[in-house]
């Protein structure tokens, strides 16, 4: 980890190194244990200490011990494989990257060692508990050029989702408004008034079930922006854990997915200009154990 210069979400800067620490790292971690037993270790090899002043641009260096993760159940479909991209079109409760509790049991850690790539790294987010097409670089000499694709908006992601079905509501519709997240927060929230920062066309694809199967064309990319469009417009996503209320649900849980697919991903590459689509091997409704 790194200490950055200031912290702008902050109106009081880090005092010490032990403050930055337990800011820094989820509230699981015994962040004061680990001072105890030495194990955060600065870029000299010298233990970081509690009281220690805070130092920006900073490296600090620890190891801390993995709980026993269960499996997470569902195949990671490799769509696509290619010199410079992998494409996988993950199971629900999969987290993309090595997180807080979810280690080993992440696309990038079981992939790196099953495709024999070491330095494959995501281009984009998709939240852990999200089904659907990932897009990663086989080597870091990649990331920048597709990684800039994505900022530039030159990617165009496709969703589909399970929602109830509303007669009075009138479709396609877009929907925009400002989406805002606390660091720390579960939910993220709509700003009634502020500039507008998230954008999504809805469609209704199907009924299936006495419910909605819902295409869902995001022009943005806020957290959580396609759950809370849809819970804006009362048709919250089935088994959606945090909306429209935080549901109690264990971490290890994995018998009700959110009915969210990342389904589509197509743009020009940005290497050798050539015409991308992928498409998701998953429907609809999407099954307990992936």
């Amino acid at each position: 980890m790194r200490t950055p210069d200031r912290d702008r979400a902050r109106p009081v800067a880090w005092t010490t190194m032990g403050a930055w620490l337990r800011d820094r790292l989820p509230e699981h971690v015994d962040v004061a244990g680990m001072l105890a037993q030495e194990r955060f270790v600065g870029e000299d090899g010298r233990p970081v200490r509690e009281d220690d002043p805070y130092a920006p641009h900073r490296f600090v260096w620890f190891h801390r011990d993995l709980r026993d993760e269960p499996e997470v159940p569902g195949e990671i479909h490799v769509v696509h494989r290619d010199e410079r991209l992998v494409v996988v079109d993950k199971p629900p409760f999969l987290s993309s990257i090595p997180r807080g509790r979810h280690v080993r049991q992440s696309v990038v850690v079981r992939l790196r060692e099953e495709l024999g790539l070491p330095e494959l790294s995501p281009l984009h987010r998709l939240d852990r508990v999200t089904s659907g097409l990932l897009m990663l670089a086989t080597e870091a000499r990649w990331r920048g050029a597709y990684q800039t694709a994505f900022e530039r908006r030159a990617v165009r992601k496709t969703y589909w989702a399970l929602a109830p079905l509303r007669a009075d509501l009138e479709l396609p519709v877009d929907v925009r408004n400002h989406i805002h997240k606390e660091r720390g927060t579960w939910q993220a929230a709509v700003v009634p008034g502020a500039p507008v920062n998230a954008e999504t066309r809805v469609e209704l694809e199907r009924a299936v079930g006495g419910r909605g199967v819902y295409r869902l064309t995001p022009r943005t990319g806020r957290t959580h922006q396609l759950r809370l469009h849809l819970l804006g417009l009362g048709i919250p996503i089935v088994d959606d854990p945090l909306y429209p209320e935080v549901r109690d649900v264990t971490v290890d849980d994995f018998t009700r997915p959110l009915q969210l697919l990342a389904g589509e991903l197509a743009f020009p590459d940005p290497v050798d200009g050539t015409e991308r689509r992928f498409r998701s091997v998953r429907r609809l409704p999407l099954a307990a154990g992936g």
